[in-house]
């Protein structure tokens, strides 16, 4: 299949909802379009992509589910405004543009993560939303999401959003700066700060799907697979990749000492472990036949990502 169509098309779907329900400013509007600059940045949509794709898998259509998708989006844009702050990782570029604290000041931006991370939710419990843009015939229903499967969906992200995953693992990560590097403290903030809110993404697809407990166990392997890989080629491309590709400064990661996979292990086995990890993501779906190809291609994809 072409991953590439696959991912622009998914994308621009993710893009065509957010930008439909940010359509209609909220006073104040400084703190809106804080909101909007960091979200409309040029992310690639990568959670809300693994959450449709793996949806799919599951029997699912897209359009069902492209509103508790994209909250994911809001989620991940959060957590980049407030790891760009002076107090945190102090950098001035996210995908090429200025961060949001050196457009709108530390405070502003402080506040549009925190709106940003709330309005998730609210996204998340509004059935309402997002539909009447997508203009579908008439006859053309959506499938119902079950209350009890989308309290699953709300927990799920809920815990790998704050202090059991990514928040947890952010704050480990501010820890280990400058300390020696070990295998199990590394592989703790990892889990943590990455795998865990890409697992909860793909593991969105069958809790939605209400998919039996083999599937959404295969799946939540392919998560925690592919999120560990994701973090490894992010160390790596800190120190390999460019300015250009990777849309802010390279080297922050060595700058502030932190603890990461070429750390430890150098360059090379670092790859050969994000390969083994893809690996094991692919493998992880054997038991699905073709629709699960978008998420067989989108493993392959991350581990030759350049940005």
């Amino acid at each position: 299949m072409d991953i590439q169509a696959y991912l622009k098309e998914r994308r621009e779907l993710v893009d065509l909802y957010l930008r439909n329900y940010f359509s209609i400013p909220i006073e104040p509007l400084i703190l809106h379009r804080a909101m909007t600059y960091s979200l409309f940045a040029g992310g690639k949509r990568i959670r809300p992509i693994l959450a449709i794709a793996s949806f799919e898998a599951c029997g699912g259509n897209a359009e069902d589910i492209i509103h508790y998708a994209a909250a994911l989006e809001l989620i991940h844009t959060y957590s980049l405004i407030h790891d760009d702050l002076p107090s945190m990782d102090n950098d001035d570029l996210r995908r090429g543009k200025p961060t949001s604290h050196k457009v709108f000041g530390e405070a502003m931006a402080i506040l549009a993560g925190d709106a940003l991370l709330t309005e998730a939710f609210f996204m998340l419990t509004d059935n309402s939303s997002g539909y009447h843009f997508l203009n579908r015939g008439k006859g053309e229903l959506y499938k119902e999401i079950k209350p009890s499967s989308l309290i699953r969906v709300i927990k799920d992200v809920a815990f790998s959003a704050g202090m059991h995953g990514m928040v947890g693992g952010q704050a480990k990560d501010i820890l280990s700066e400058n300390s020696e590097p070990d295998s199990e403290t590394l592989a703790s903030i990892h889990l943590r700060k990455t795998a865990a809110l890409i697992t909860t993404s793909v593991r969105m697809g069958p809790l939605l799907a209400e998919s039996d407990e083999t599937t959404l166990n295969a799946l939540t392997k392919y998560g925690k697979y592919v999120g560990l890989a994701f973090q490894i080629v992010d160390d790596i491309l800190d120190i390999e990749g460019s300015t250009e590709e990777m849309g802010k400064k390279i080297g922050s990661d060595q700058k502030l000492k932190k603890m990461t996979y070429p750390v430890l292990f150098g360059m090379e086995k670092s790859k050969h472990k994000a390969e083994e990890l893809i690996s094991a993501a692919i493998e992880s779906l054997k038991r699905f036949s073709s629709e699960a190809d978008p998420l067989r291609e989108i493993a392959r994809y991350l581990i030759k990502r350049r940005a």
